[in-house]
This record gives structure tokens, sequence and C-alpha cells, in this order.
């Protein structure tokens, strides 16, 4: 059985080919036709991937994908007709892990969807020096299940915000330029911009930090990047 795939999109030639095109690559996909059912099918199946059009009948992309980061961290691949750097931004906003603007070249869609498989899998090797708790104040990451706790209580994060904030906890004081996190978190190969990271790293300050406009724990080096010290 091939990669679970969730193609989400209301014009159905584009159902169609992307559907037939990642079956020759030996995936399984099912396809959604509006946000309602989108969501539906997101919470009865784990997909490895969804591909989800921004704008769709009955709830939008980005209803969608908010709806879908209530229950799950599947990783989601926004597509939109829209070129606009605002749209974009929005669908980071939402908890998309990545996006792409049509039209698209297949191969391209092919090439960031095999980075996050990738990271995917190498997540799933679970290395026996990562099975305790990483801490930094009061965050705490468990490596072995991939969950993180403020101060106890377990936050949500998608799987881009984890391998975000894993990779500071382990390197704390470490300052990282954008362009270096998105070579290790996204992957060499991928190809967006470095406003992804700060999209991500907002995220991630107002899921963990006790007030976000005064962090506790990711810190901005001007000039540089980010880095993780408790304050």
């Amino acid at each position: 059985m091939g990669r679970k795939v969730l193609v989400v999109d209301d014009e159905k030639l584009i159902v169609k080919g992307l559907k037939f095109s990642l079956e020759q690559d030996g995936m399984e996909v099912d396809c959604a036709y509006d946000g309602e059912e989108a969501v539906e099918y997101a919470r009865k199946n784990e997909y490895e991937m969804v591909l989800l059009d921004l704008m769709l009948p009955k709830l939008d992309g980005f209803q969608v994908c908010q709806k879908i980061r209530e229950f799950s961290d599947m990783p989601i691949i926004m597509l939109t007709a829209k070129g606009q750097d605002i749209d974009k931004i929005l669908g980071l906003e939402y908890g998309a892990d990545d996006y792409i603007t049509k039209p698209f070249n297949i191969l391209e869609l092919k090439a960031r969807m095999k980075v996050i498989f990738r990271r995917a899998s190498q997540r799933s090797v679970v290395k026996t020096e990562e099975i305790g708790r990483l801490t930094a104040g009061d965050l705490e990451l468990e490596p072995n299940s991939r969950r993180a706790f403020v101060s106890g209580e377990e936050v949500n994060l998608t799987v881009k915000e984890y391998d975000l904030l894993e990779l500071l906890i382990k390197n704390q004081t470490k300052a990282y330029s954008r362009e270096s996190l998105l070579s290790i978190v996204w992957g060499y190969d991928y190809p967006g911009d470095v406003r992804t990271v700060d999209v991500h790293v907002r995220r991630l300050r107002e899921k963990v930090e006790p007030n976000p406009s005064d962090p506790k724990y990711i810190h901005t080096k001007w000039g540089v990047g980010y880095y993780l010290q408790v304050k």
C-alpha cells in the first residue's frame, strides 16, 4: 500500500489529473470537492499528505486547514490560484506546512511532497538518545511521542512547528539564520522563502510563550535570525 493522500479541489479536471499522476507514483488517493467533505475525510482517515485548494465551496481552504489542525498535524500543502503574498502567508498562519501557486508544475509539487515525506520518515525512526524529554524552563518536548508541554499543559503543534522547536531546544543559545532554518527544517531543496520561517516562529510564540510580544524562549537576534534561550 502506497502513501495515502487527500486531494481537495472543486475543479474536477484538476483532481482527476492529480489523482492519476500521484497514483502513477504508487500513492493511494482520496478526493474531496468541497470544504466540508474534506474535513469529514480528514477526520475519518489518517493521511500522509493533504493537497488543499484555497477556493472551495462551503468552507474555504483556510477554514478547512484550521479545522484539521484542531484534531491532526497531518501535513498540508495549500494550492492557490492567487499570487498575492497575503494568501500564501495566511495559509501558513492557519497551519499549512507549505503552499504552491497555480498553475504549478507537477514535478515541483512532487518535489515538495517528497521533502515532507522524507522528513516524516526520518521522524518515525526513534533514536535511543531521543526517548527522554528535552527541557528549557517550563517548556518540555517528548521526542518519542512528538508532544510539547508548557508548564505541564500539552500544546498542539503542527509538524513543522514541532520540528522547528525541537531544533532550537536541542541547540539552545545557537542563532540560526532564516535560510539555515529553511534548509534544516524544510529540507535542503525546499524552494520556499524566508517569510515561511517568520510565520512559523510567530505561530510558535503564540502557542508556547506566556507573552508572545515579549518572548521568554524564542528570541530574535537582529541581523542573524532566531535562537532559543530561557529569559
